[in-house]
């Protein structure tokens, strides 16, 4: 074996940079969960002021907030012995809701982590991995994820970019979140237009039973439902607009939920798909975004499909191509990417 070092010693890098990242990733959880970055974000402490604050040990605290400084999460001042956050770790790391909060990430990180076991009888046998199998920190970091994203571009981009949607929606429209997860998508839409009406569907009952309890705490219920039901068989019809968020690639199905969707429009109505970022070939998606959506494909997204009818697994990557053929075989007829982020992308289908 001819082994090149400054190649190996540049692989080497890379590891402990990895090494890292995925060790630092269950700390991040803690801060999050016992409060540590919000309370940080309010002045510059020590570890035993900040631990009294937060009601936590001052010894394990200065041991979370050493690694935090090493991982450029935490300032640290040594004239002083305080940690602190800049503005722009608080943003990120601190104030729930900003489009750049990033704790629920790694919520979705653990959740992998946890699936290990039964990830590993999946790839020897080919079943599949359903998303009720998961564990719960999947569920709550993927609303806490994808929420920030689509409050920054949803009302502001995303439905404007749609052709005459905006003003139906301010006018009142009936629209139908299909794979609603706990019902974010859903109520930033409903508040941005009190005349329109919304029901979410989504399989999953306990995400169900969180969505219905957002509703009533925002304030909505009357004019938000949500109700269990699959993708290729929810109630209702003559829908102005139905919408989907980061899931169409999941589903073992997915021209038959497209043919669905279809049925339940207006011969007017929209399709809204929102998608993760993805070129049509693989080698246009080996960047960083590409790594991050491949790993949760690999975890969470193609044994999500295979555990289901047909299991297409289109996988989280599926791009631009594919998404229009699946869409074309539910029967539309028209199909445009309408958006883009550098994490999403937004089409509009039309019957």
């Amino acid at each position: 074996m001819a082994i090149d070092e400054a190649k190996l010693n540049d692989f080497m890098g890379r590891f402990v940079g990895d090494l890292g990242a995925v060790m630092h990733a269950a700390t991040v959880v803690v801060g999050d969960q016992l409060g540590l970055y919000k309370a940080l974000a309010e002045k510059p402490q020590s570890a035993e002021a900040l631990a009294q604050r937060t009601e936590t040990d001052a010894r394990y605290l200065r041991e979370w907030l050493s690694c935090q400084a090493a991982s450029g999460y935490v300032q640290y001042d040594p004239a002083s012995d305080t940690f602190s956050l800049s503005e722009e770790q608080a943003f990120a790391l601190a104030v729930e809701g900003s489009p750049a909060f990033i704790p629920g990430a790694f919520q979705v990180a653990v959740a992998q982590f946890k699936a290990i076991p039964k990830m590993m009888q999946a790839f020897r046998t080919g079943l599949g991995l359903g998303w009720h199998e998961h564990d719960v920190a999947l569920f709550h970091g993927t609303e806490r994820f994808f929420r920030p994203g689509y409050a920054a571009h949803l009302v502001s981009s995303w439905i404007p970019s749609l052709d005459g949607m905006e003003k139906r929606l301010k006018a009142g429209a009936s629209v139908a979140d299909v794979g609603c997860g706990h019902g974010a998508s859903t109520l930033i839409m409903a508040e941005a237009y009190p005349a329109s009406t919304f029901v979410g569907f989504d399989y999953h009952e306990p995400s169900i039973a969180h969505a219905r309890a957002a509703a009533k705490k925002a304030g909505v219920a009357d004019r938000v439902s949500f109700e269990v039901a699959s993708a290729k068989s929810y109630p209702g019809s003559a829908y102005d607009l139905v919408t989907m968020f980061d899931c169409l690639h999941d589903m073992g199905d997915p021209a038959g939920a497209a043919a669905h969707v279809r049925q339940s429009l207006r011969k007017d109505g929209r399709w809204m798909i929102v998608e993760p970022f993805a070129n049509d070939r693989l080698e246009d998606n080996l960047n960083p975004v590409g790594r991050i959506f491949y790993a949760a494909s690999t975890f969470i997204c193609t044994p999500a499909s295979r555990s289901q009818e047909v299991g297409r697994c289109l996988g989280a990557q599926a791009g631009e191509k594919r998404l229009r053929g699946v869409v074309g075989e539910g029967g539309f007829t028209g199909f445009r990417r309408a958006a883009e982020t550098p994490f999403n992308l937004i089409f509009e289908a039309t019957p």
